[in-house]
């Protein structure tokens, strides 16, 4: 007789004050705080070249479009994978 083997495995979890938590979403929350404390601290003003022109600005409005570009990459990606996968 064969076995059941299946790959599919649960999501590890942790209990966080009567409630399960996911792991990823523990980790997404460290980065958030790490990646809004980076940008509150790095205020001072940058030149920047964007191919014809320089624009000065301060590093934390560069900091929080380029996550924020990196974020809509990321969304980008993981539906077409999701799309893919769904085929």
């Amino acid at each position: 007789m064969s076995q059941n083997t299946s790959t599919h495995h649960e999501p590890s979890r942790l209990t966080v004050k009567g409630r399960e938590v996911r792991l990823r979403t523990i980790a997404v929350g460290v980065i958030a705080v790490l990646a809004v404390w980076f940008i509150a601290v790095n205020t001072a003003s940058v030149t920047i070249t964007l191919w014809v022109s320089d624009v000065t600005m301060p590093l934390w409005v560069v900091l929080t479009v380029t996550i924020l570009v990196g974020m809509l990459i990321g969304v980008f990606l993981a539906r077409r994978r999701a799309a893919r996968k769904g085929r």
